[in-house]
């Protein structure tokens, strides 16, 4: 078998329900991805979805490194790739496009096999634990119960995370508001807040230690900007909630000086670290120093198949249990709080080809991203709490939604 081109596919849909964080209170109500398939001279396409802003990377890396090889194998044609970016760094744009195409190798791989991508990996079936995201700094409180209170009834989950950040008030109020929908299924849910790197090292210590004074939390995630990892080593020792860090790191050498300085509890990782192959290294890295892991939102929750071989993982991000978007479908399904994985080859994705003809675009629209509109004004310098317009715009919701600059 050997790798003959690459194409893709851009598309944007409407969201289940609007989204955003610390750095964009009104949220998007729209979504969007980038379909990959990396072709072979078979009948088997590896597929991914994600890169979308890569594209001209990953067909560079295909046409200068991939075309003509076997795909099964992935360690060596990442490493390959990765080789090719080494003047420039392999951070960034680069990242992604080797991230996209390391996934669709080990799709490709593990359809080569027969098999499922955790059987691929070596993993053995099991339960995964899971946790409900909202993503949800849009929602109102009313959504944000019923968000909670949704996943709890339909899939049992018992622990959740909340976007803060901008109101301590309002933050306080909605984490009970989330362990009030969770507990249907717990006396003691796990509850877990994100401030996505809004604060200063003072700030998020003199916010996690207040609400450490009603709640029991988990772990705060990115309490202050990813770089600063002797602030992050300051939170960690001077709160009692682990400091979970790392989402927004590429590589290996990122993460050094929060191994070395002790920087998070927790580490993140994720495909999105330079793909699959880096993301095992990097829990594997995490393993040595004794840290444990936890696993982002990923398409497909193809996350669940790699938890199954990193022995030190906690829990994996769920958004959206069921597909958001319209095109993919997956071979994950959630109960009692755990991501159960199935039999089918490869990451368990399909393609609703005429759905990808329908929502196909020929550029993703401005505020259809992620973050649409970058790091917030003040973020780790002073507090620049939700404006008016930014309120009433998030209360639209998605059948609200406006056509003009905050179709978002």
């Amino acid at each position: 078998m050997k790798i003959t081109g690459v194409s893709s596919t851009l598309y944007q849909f409407t969201m289940s329900r609007r989204m955003g964080d610390a750095n964009s209170p009104m949220g998007r109500a729209r979504g969007s991805g980038c379909v990959v398939e990396l072709h072979t001279d078979t009948e088997l396409t590896g597929v991914t979805t994600g890169g979308g802003a890569a594209l001209p990377i990953i067909e560079s890396l295909v046409e200068g490194v991939l075309i003509g090889q076997d795909p099964k194998h992935v360690t060596g044609l990442w490493q390959r790739m990765v080789n090719k970016h080494f003047k420039g760094g392999h951070d960034g744009i680069a990242n992604d496009a080797i991230a996209a195409l390391d996934i669709a190798l080990w799709d490709l791989k593990s359809k080569a096999n027969d098999e499922p991508l955790w059987k691929t990996l070596g993993g053995v079936r099991q339960p995964i634990n899971a946790y409900a995201s909202g993503l949800d700094m849009p929602l109102s409180d009313q959504e944000i119960f019923d968000f909670y209170r949704s996943m709890a009834e339909k899939y049992g989950f018992t622990d959740g995370k909340l976007k803060v950040g901008l109101d301590q008030d309002r933050d306080l109020r909605r984490i009970g508001l989330m362990n009030k929908a969770l507990s249907i299924n717990t006396d003691e849910p796990g509850l877990m807040v994100d401030a996505n790197e809004y604060w200063s090292p003072k700030q998020a210590i003199r916010k996690v230690r207040e609400m450490e004074e009603q709640f029991d939390l988990m772990w705060i995630e990115e309490p202050a900007r990813r770089w600063d990892f002797l602030g992050l080593r300051r939170i960690c020792d001077a709160v009692r909630t682990p400091v979970c860090a790392g989402e927004n790191l590429d590589t290996l050498g990122d993460f050094l000086p929060y191994f070395h300085n002790r920087s998070a509890d927790i580490i993140q990782v994720g495909s999105g670290m330079t793909g699959i192959t880096c993301a095992l290294q990097l829990a594997d890295a995490a393993y040595g120093f004794n840290l444990p892991v936890t696993l982002g939102g990923s398409a497909g929750h193809h996350h669940a198949h790699l938890a199954t071989v990193i022995p030190n993982y906690i829990t994996i991000e769920v958004g959206n249990p069921e597909s958001d978007d319209g095109v993919t479908t997956h071979d994950v399904t959630f109960q009692n709080g755990k991501a159960i994985l199935g039999d089918k080859p490869g990451l368990g994705i399909e393609i609703n080809r005429e759905a990808l003809e329908e929502a196909k675009v020929a550029k993703i629209p401005p505020g259809s991203g992620p973050s649409p509109f970058g790091r917030r004004p003040g973020a780790g310098l002073y507090e620049v709490p939700p404006t008016p317009e930014e309120v009433a715009e998030s209360a639209r919701g998605i059948t609200g939604q406006s056509e003009g600059r905050h179709a978002y």
